[in-house]
């Protein structure tokens, strides 16, 4: 335990003198090193948790939580199924959906798409495509009027806008007298949306699933239905229920097995950005057991003179501890409020120091999040200071030992 006269004395010891001046320095390195390495590493992970967030909305903005479709990867008996599973009391909505993957061509320009046929009034309860209109109207997806809804890249990269018109190319080809023919058709475009998510906005096209059921000859059949639940984070034990419910005829999968891939990724390299941060942090506290080894070296005859007037080798144990302990915890009390502060602000002070070096980081055609989101947790603040303050702590231990070894006759022998 940490006494009065204890702290007094190392609190003396951290102000410098003349001959003790690299002493400091090397103090002051230390200090500074904490103090970043707990900046960036509060900072790095508040914009992974933000990435995280918004990589997890933007895909359920357009993925089902769950999805339902025969073994055979269509439904027949799509609105008897939609009956039964709305029954289950965590399912809010059911949408049944075509899709394809197809081609879109305009004016020699050539991209390929995937195609999901919907039915637009059921299509917004289950994903928020329809919400995030950019131009135009989704409400023009009408049977039979064969229009379509485009994502803004996609558009772009077709050189499309509303108004103007593209041709589906489905792969399931006709048998005609004349051989195989592909199967053609021409849509009007009545809307665009935007995610700003490039994988989506440069990928999907919207028709209405009569239209697709016409074009691609599947009568009554559906690809599945796309389910929305109470709690995305719980939509596992939902999955477990409906195929007890629907039995084993049926394909069931939701969003965290259909994109397990993207999360997984995140999670390990979370965790070795917080292991490679964490070494800053080390080095740091290394640059401590230097600092306390110099300065036990340079104050023998104070620890002498100390111990010959009373002091236990556990209270000179304890003033060299307390100046580790001050540098730690000025570092750590740094480079927590610095790194709180930027993870407030990074979405703000990204763009502006984009505009002004005249650099994009993440250029939207590339990544695909283009901005820098941040998601402050309290409980990764508290893992970083904990962290710093445990290794500067540790840092302490055995230069102050070695400071409590010190014998005066033999510390006094040359003054």
């Amino acid at each position: 335990m940490i006494r009065p006269l204890e702290l007094l004395i190392g609190l003396r010891y951290t102000r410098a003198k003349k001959r003790t001046h690299f002493i400091s320095f090397i103090s002051m390195t230390s200090m500074l090193g904490i103090a970043l390495g707990v900046w960036a590493l509060i900072t790095v992970m508040s914009i992974m948790n933000g990435f995280e967030r918004e990589l997890r909305n933007r895909i359920l903005a357009t993925a089902s939580h769950v999805t339902v479709s025969g073994a055979s990867g269509s439904l027949s008996d799509w609105p008897s199924v939609a009956e039964r599973v709305v029954q289950h009391p965590r399912i809010l909505d059911a949408a049944p959906f075509i899709t394809v993957q197809g081609m879109l061509t305009n004016r020699g320009y050539v991209t390929g798409a995937m195609v999901r046929g919907i039915v637009p009034a059921e299509e917004k309860d289950v994903s928020m495509l329809l919400d995030s209109m950019m131009a135009g109207d989704a409400d023009t997806l009408v049977a039979g009027r064969w229009n379509i809804v485009l994502g803004f890249q996609l558009a772009r990269q077709l050189g499309v806008n509303v108004g103007d018109t593209v041709t589906l190319v489905a792969p399931k080809g006709r048998v005609t007298p004349a051989g195989l023919l592909p199967r053609l058709k021409r849509f009007n475009v009545t809307g665009l949306f935007r995610l700003d998510m490039y994988e989506y906005d440069s990928s999907i096209a919207l028709i209405h699933i009569d239209d697709a059921a016409r074009l691609l000859d599947t009568g009554s059949r559906v690809s599945g239905l796309r389910l929305t639940v109470d709690d995305v984070y719980d939509v596992a034990r939902v999955r477990y229920d409906l195929e007890d419910m629907l039995g084993s005829a049926y394909s069931l999968i939701d969003w965290t097995i259909e994109h397990r891939n993207f999360f997984s990724a995140l999670a390990v390299e979370k965790r070795v950005m917080f292991i490679i941060l964490m070494l800053i942090i080390a080095v740091a506290a290394f640059n401590i057991v230097s600092t306390l080894v110099m300065l036990v070296t340079d104050k023998q005859p104070d620890i002498a003179i100390l111990r010959t007037l009373g002091l236990s080798p556990m209270s000179v144990m304890a003033v060299f501890m307390v100046q580790g302990i001050v540098i730690g915890i000025i570092g750590t009390a740094i480079g927590g409020v610095g790194g709180v502060l930027t993870a407030l602000n990074v979405e703000t002070l990204v763009p502006a120091l984009e505009q002004l070096i005249g650099i994009e980081f993440f250029p939207a055609n590339i990544y695909v999040i283009s901005d820098f989101p941040a998601e402050l947790h309290g409980d990764d603040v508290v893992r970083v200071l904990g962290a710093a303050l445990s290794m500067s702590l540790v840092a302490t231990i055995y230069p102050a030992w070695r400071a409590s070894r010190t014998q005066p006759a033999e510390a006094l022998r040359y003054e």
